[in-house]
């Protein structure tokens, strides 16, 4: 099966046979598996899934609901052997989706909990991966489109800059880093004092996100990047499309300077791929960037897969660190 790999998510999901509005064909079926069983709701794993158990059933199984984007979906936790690629997980738990509402966000076949929660893969195996993993995310102008997912220590890059990874006790599965600033070219960004720093307590701070699209910054520090941005840019005028509001002529986006995320201990310089989206419709290029939104998470900068694409993302738990390096993800 297909899945989605998200490093904010703790669950690992599948839709299953029988579901009610999953959106995907492909459907995971128990009944075909050997090693297939359903989990108690007297399991740790179920109170930290916040399930519930059906009172009239002798050995009733797990039941959780989970939201994703703007959908909801309910599950049974289950276990069975997960095999990746030649390696082998036992009694691995996981949701086995049989009920979706919405469906237009939730990843159609499924996805893969890579967080640091108590149920997530990392949890799961162990002394296997030993709490490290990396990814290489091709350029959306790749031919094949295809990256590549690492699991364990072995086969790591030796050679990569990193930034120290922080626990925020309130929201613990998520890959919390320390941005100190922005840069424009050579211009440092006036960010206003205090907006990037990391509070365990509010929850504010910079995350690490495959599950995210475009990067978003809070409100202020947003504004402040866009207007040197688009200072330096220089175009004539600027328009909005959907999320973005610097979207300019194509014609003079080889020429855009770029942008710099300064992480304690590191700089990450972006491409201009790294940068800019371009519309499919008309000659725009927009930065592919924008505000946090107006919810929980409007105190939380976040780094998102658009621009981590062509970077091997290591995450190294055991070793509290994050890193990125240069690579070809084709």
């Amino acid at each position: 099966m297909f899945i989605a790999l998200d490093t904010s998510s703790d669950a690992t999901w599948v839709p299953c046979s029988g579901c009610s509005g999953c959106p995907s064909s492909t459907l995971f079926s128990p009944f075909s598996s050997s090693t297939y069983s359903t989990i108690s709701c007297f399991f740790p794993s179920c109170f930290q899934l916040k399930g519930f158990c059906n009172a009239t059933a002798d050995a009733p199984p797990c039941a959780f609901n989970q939201s994703y984007g703007s959908d909801s979906f309910s599950a049974i936790l289950s276990g069975d052997s997960l095999r990746l690629a030649q390696d082998i997980a036992a009694n691995y738990s996981f949701g086995s989706v049989n009920a979706v509402s919405g469906g237009d966000s939730l990843p159609k076949q499924g996805l893969l909990g890579l967080s640091r929660g108590p149920t997530s893969l990392l949890s799961q195996t162990g002394p296997m991966y030993q709490g490290v993993f990396s990814y290489c995310l091709p350029s959306f102008k790749s031919y094949y489109f295809s990256g590549s997912l690492k699991l364990g220590p072995v086969g790591q890059p030796r050679s990569i800059r990193t930034t120290p990874l922080l626990h925020n006790p309130h929201r613990p599965s998520l890959y919390y880093v320390n941005l100190t600033g922005l840069s424009v070219g050579k211009t440092q960004v006036a960010v206003p004092p205090g907006r990037l720093a990391f509070d365990p307590v509010t929850g504010a701070g910079t995350i690490i996100d495959s599950g995210t699209v475009i990067t978003r910054f809070v409100k202020t520090v947003y504004e402040a990047l866009r207007n040197e941005f688009r200072r330096q840019v220089g175009a004539e005028s600027y328009s909005s499309l959907g999320a973005f509001d610097t979207c300019f002529n194509d014609a003079v986006a080889p020429s855009v300077p770029v942008v710099t995320l300064h992480f304690e201990g590191m700089d990450l310089a972006l491409p201009a791929e790294n940068t800019l989206i371009h519309s499919s419709a008309t000659p725009l290029a927009c930065l592919a960037m924008a505000a946090a939104p107006d919810n929980v998470n409007n105190v939380v900068n976040v780094i998102a897969n658009l621009q981590q694409q062509n970077l091997r993302v290591l995450f190294d738990v055991a070793g509290s660190r994050v890193g990125f390096a240069r690579e070809l993800c084709n």
